[in-house]
């Protein structure tokens, strides 16, 4: 299994990190009961929890395109440095946004979300050099 694999493998166990932190500041917020309903009448999100459901959305916008790589890369027999360094770059950006996005710091988000975009474009490069 190539390293770009290994990662899509890992990223699954980060996706569900981050579905269970917006899960959780939503029942902090708001208590099972509530949490446990249709959600028709939602109450608007406090701070916690609209960081939470944005970092999951900002996840989910980047994610398939990883997928994707990764895919390519391992059928393509692809895989060299650039997308090695790609992949765990990506990756370890990826678990450094959501705590830094929850945290609150701005700036320093806005940086990390640069650099896991220079990761999705090494591994492009990795395919297409």
């Amino acid at each position: 299994m190539s390293l770009e694999l290994t990662y899509l493998l890992w990223s699954a166990v980060l996706a569900f990190v981050y579905v269970m932190a917006q899960a959780g500041t939503y029942r902090l917020q708001n208590g099972i009961i509530e949490a446990d309903t249709n959600r028709d009448m939602a109450p608007e999100p406090n701070v916690l929890t609209g960081r939470a459901t944005r970092a999951l959305r900002n996840f989910h916008e980047t994610y398939p395109v990883f997928i994707a790589l990764a895919v390519v890369i391992e059928f393509s027999g692809r895989s060299d440095a650039l997308s090695q360094w790609g992949a765990m770059i990506w990756f370890w950006a990826r678990v450094a946004y959501l705590p830094i996005y929850i945290g609150g710091l701005g700036l320093v988000r806005s940086a990390v979300w640069t650099v896991s975009a220079a990761g999705l474009i090494l591994m492009l490069a990795g395919i297409l050099v």
